[in-house]
């Protein structure tokens, strides 16, 4: 957990210590997405879509929380967009079933995960949503769709597993962030800008391909999840 919480506020500094000495309007744009852009993030990082950068939903609040945003609305809009990219994969793995799944999921892992929401459906959606990156969110949320989990009991259990998550990576914002984007931003002050676009065109990039994807298999699939 502290190897993680490092990892989380290190990468956090790289992303948000350019803004300290280079207030120009590229940066602006991009430090201050605001919450549209933690929506859509959140979304797909909670789908069984990739992003580049495992947990950049963590990130994204631990920055904001740093730079005192309010703390209530960016666990509220993370919680959202989370609970938003869970519907629509346990929907996904409800109507594309085990063929789905095989396309998606290791063999090896698919067994296990099965096997685990068999025995501990709700512990098996709730660990993965509370846990950080290498845990195979994208496999459980799958699983719990085609094995039939009920939408309510999912949504119950994936949304308040994921309002923990976010509510400790808001706490950590708060209580860390401050220290370490002002000690990093003296090592990046001169490729800070760069950096920073690279890093947020990347992660804007694979968002936007994201979103995209999900539409098109909702669409294709013509999506009516459980009651």
């Amino acid at each position: 957990m502290t190897s993680m919480r490092t990892a989380l506020l290190t990468v956090a500094a790289l992303l948000a210590a350019a803004p300290v000495h280079h207030p120009s309007a590229v940066v602006h744009f991009f430090f201050h997405l605001g919450v549209v852009g933690l929506l859509l993030v959140s979304i797909v990082d909670s789908s069984f879509v990739p992003l580049p950068i495992p947990g950049v939903t963590d990130i994204m609040l631990i920055v904001y929380a740093a730079a005192h945003e309010n703390v209530f609305l960016l666990v509220g809009v993370a919680t959202l967009g989370s609970a938003l990219g869970g519907l629509i994969s346990h929907a996904v793995g409800q109507a594309g079933g085990v063929n789905f799944l095989h396309k998606h999921v290791p063999a090896k892992l698919l067994k296990t995960v099965t096997h685990w929401m068999e025995t501990h459906a709700i512990l098996a959606v709730s660990l993965p949503a509370i846990l950080p990156p290498p845990m195979p969110l994208s496999a459980f949320v799958l699983v719990a769709g085609a094995v039939k989990m009920s939408r309510k009991k999912f949504m119950w259990a994936f949304t308040l597993s994921r309002l923990v998550r976010h509510a400790l990576a808001v706490w950590l914002g708060v209580h860390y962030g401050r220290s370490v984007l002002r000690l990093w931003s003296h090592f990046t002050s001169k490729w800070g800008v760069t950096i920073l676009v690279v890093l947020w065109t990347v992660i804007l990039g694979f968002t936007a391909w994201g979103i995209w994807k999900l539409y098109q298999t909702s669409k294709t699939m013509h999506l009516k999840p459980a009651l």
